[in-house]
């Protein structure tokens, strides 16, 4: 299925994983060009029309858990036979993989990987649901060190129906609970211990029962004790070991009867240990315990129930070598025993009626109310405001989820999950992404740059070069930009046009017009002068105005003056002088192509004009520059000019 698109969404780029009920891709969604993981369920399932509802369904209910240590699920739908869920992409590794590497991981990285694990299952818990499936496979640890519990695809609703005579186990033979084996009522105590099977593994690098065969594996958590892990591994403290224990009670009441329990423990012992931040590198999980769907496992007659049977485990071989129970029991213990499985049968019976009667209430057979089920509506490219009243209309609730920089409209709806047209309980909520709009940068300046130079800084900020306008120009050189559209320094989205105006040169063939550049840069002011086919002289004047640094005082000839073309325009530029006086003793340098100049001009007295004589000679570091002295004044003008050969300095 590499490069096929589901939904028109999602393309899948490379299968990173494959279990019994689903294989995992990684995926781009191109809505919001973001990495995805898309779990497909495998094509002999998706024949089940039951297996597939209740895939969309609890899926979807898992969505609405919102935990740092629960990867999130953002989308549940179908694409002809294709039935999928979108859920967050993470880059690091399985703790299966982690264990396979460390054999044992030793007991300060341990606790601090389980606190976060029961964390998450305290949430799921508190949100009614369970998880079916906690194992290593299904436990990701991030580059950063955080654990994720992943794959909720066969996660079910604690206050759903789970006690049938005909429903599947699924689930991962080493990992399966006893009630979950014989078919029982699971709740949060399962998945604790299934917990303390990934603890024990965690510690001893082995599962505590294993087999030739899942059913035989499966027999064994219904019926063979444990070997303390403490056996196995020396190394760890008795608390750990006891912890693992309690977790792995045949019984669920002897259990610890919820995940919050179990992290108080584990933060009573982290007390005792300097825990180290866990980070390891990404890699790929390729582990053959998938999960599994299969018949529920009995204690007694195990073997021939289950060999007739061809929908049970994967892998049925060797069956006929299972243990019997009752080999080798006594015979006045057999007895005892038949009582216990006739009044276990009449209990069982009591609770399939009570199931018979929970369903008719519930398919209002018996006068009881149904919910109803609605879809989700079209409002996927409404305004969020409209999108809110449609989903309210079905009696479904509406939720933002976030607001994400995209190419359709502001406040437009993007994404929703569950998908439109999905169906769903009355009272779900619909959680949405709304466009922000694109992504906007601040616009280059592009004035009297020349045409290429102007195409290539559009490129390179992350636009495009739109229309190009030629008209000629008396102030702006051909095929150099007069006027842009946006103007530089206006924000526009990445990705948009800037439109250009280019000068095709003077329409008139001997002169041009000065432009104005004081105010400018130096630098500026000269490319704009050269542009428009001018020589540029350049005389600095002191200021003791820092933010004047650098800038054009005043030209001459004056902006708009028509002149000759390669006329030569000088222009002052203010530098500054902490130690200069504003308006006494300023000192003028003037450095041209052709010629050089030193000009020092002032007076004893205040304010007044400023006259420069260029120097007659072309120099530049050469002999034969001159020295021109002006002084100026309020109540008199004098000048002394002294003109002279000599070296340069």
């Amino acid at each position: 299925m590499i490069g096929t698109v589901l939904s028109n969404r999602y393309k899948l780029e490379e299968k990173i994983g494959v279990g019994g009920t689903a294989i995992v891709y990684k995926a781009k969604d191109t809505v919001l060009n973001r990495n995805v993981a898309v779990k497909v369920l495998k094509n002999e399932l998706s024949d089940d029309d039951d297996f597939v509802a209740k895939f969309k369904r609890e899926a979807t209910s898992v969505a609405s858990i919102s935990d740092i240590n629960i990867v999130n699920i953002y989308d549940v739908g179908a694409d002809g036979r294709v039935n999928y869920i979108v859920m967050e992409y993470i880059d690091g590794k399985t703790l299966k993989e982690i264990i396979k590497q460390e054999k044992r991981i030793d007991t300060k990285r341990l606790i601090t990987i389980a606190i976060q694990i029961s964390k998450a299952l305290d949430c799921a818990h508190k949100n009614n649901i369970i998880h079916r499936d906690i194992k290593p496979h299904n436990i990701m640890v991030t580059k950063d060190g955080i654990v994720k519990v992943t794959d909720f695809g066969i996660a079910k609703a604690s206050n759903s129906v789970t006690i049938t005579s005909t429903d599947k186990v699924v689930g991962s033979a080493h990992y399966l609970s006893p009630e979950q084996a014989q078919g029982k009522k699971v709740d949060c105590r399962t998945d604790i211990y299934s917990f303390g099977i990934v603890l024990y593994e965690m510690v001893t690098g082995k599962v505590p029962h294993d087999a030739d065969t899942p059913v035989s594996v499966a027999l064994k958590h219904i019926q063979e004790p444990v070997v303390p892990p403490k056996n196995l591994n020396e190394n760890i403290p008795e608390s750990l070991n006891s912890l693992i224990l309690k977790c792995l009670q045949k019984n669920p009441d002897d259990r610890y009867q919820n995940a919050r329990q179990i992290l108080n423990d584990l933060i009573r012992m982290k007390s005792n240990y300097k825990i180290d931040d866990f980070d390891e590198t990404i890699s790929v999980d390729d582990d053959e315990d998938y999960t599994r769907v299969m018949e529920p496992v009995k204690a007694k007659g195990l073997e021939k129930d289950l060999t007739k049977n061809k929908d049970g485990f994967e892998d049925n071989e060797g069956l006929e070598d299972a243990e019997d129970p009752e080999e080798d029991e006594p015979k006045n213990n057999k007895v005892s025993k038949k009582k216990k499985i006739i009044a276990a049968s009449i209990i069982g019976v009591i609770i399939l009626a009570g199931c018979v009667l929970f369903f008719a209430l519930g398919a209002g057979l018996l006068g009881g109310s149904s919910v109803s089920r609605v879809k989700v509506p079209k409002i996927i490219g409404l305004k969020e405001g409209d999108a809110k009243k449609a989903v309210a209309n079905v009696k479904l609730k509406f939720e933002v989820v976030q607001r994400t920089k995209s190419d359709k409209p502001v406040g437009t709806v993007i994404a929703c999950s569950p998908s439109e047209n999905t169906e769903v309980d009355e009272g779900t909520t619909v959680r949405v992404d709304i466009s922000s709009g694109q992504e906007t940068s601040t616009v280059p300046t592009l004035f009297m740059l020349s045409e290429s130079e102007a195409k290539d800084q559009i490129t390179k900020s992350g636009y495009k070069v739109g229309n190009i306008r030629r008209i000629s120009s008396n102030e702006v050189q051909k095929g150099y930009v007069i006027d842009q559209d946006p103007s530089g320094g206006s924000s526009l989205e990445k990705g948009k046009t800037i439109d250009l105006v280019i000068s095709t040169g003077s329409s008139e063939s001997d002169t041009v017009i000065v432009p104005d550049v004081s105010g400018r840069t130096q630098s500026d002011a000269s490319a704009a002068l050269k542009a428009s086919g001018f020589n540029v002289n350049i005389q600095m004047k002191y200021t003791t105005d820092s933010s004047k640094d650098g800038i054009v005082e005043s030209e001459t000839p004056g902006p708009g003056t028509k002149v000759a073309k390669n006329s030569t325009v000088t222009i002052i530029v203010l530098k500054y002088n902490s130690t200069a006086q504003s308006n006494n003793n300023n000192n003028t340098n003037t450095n041209t192509q052709a010629t050089s100049t030193n000009t020092k001009s002032g007076g004893p007295q205040g304010n007044g004009g400023s006259n420069t004589t260029p120097p007659t000679q072309p120099s530049n570091n050469q002999q034969g520059s001159g020295n021109t002295t002006t002084s100026t004044g309020n109540g008199q003008e004098g000048s002394n000019t002294q003109n002279g050969s000599g070296d340069k300095k």
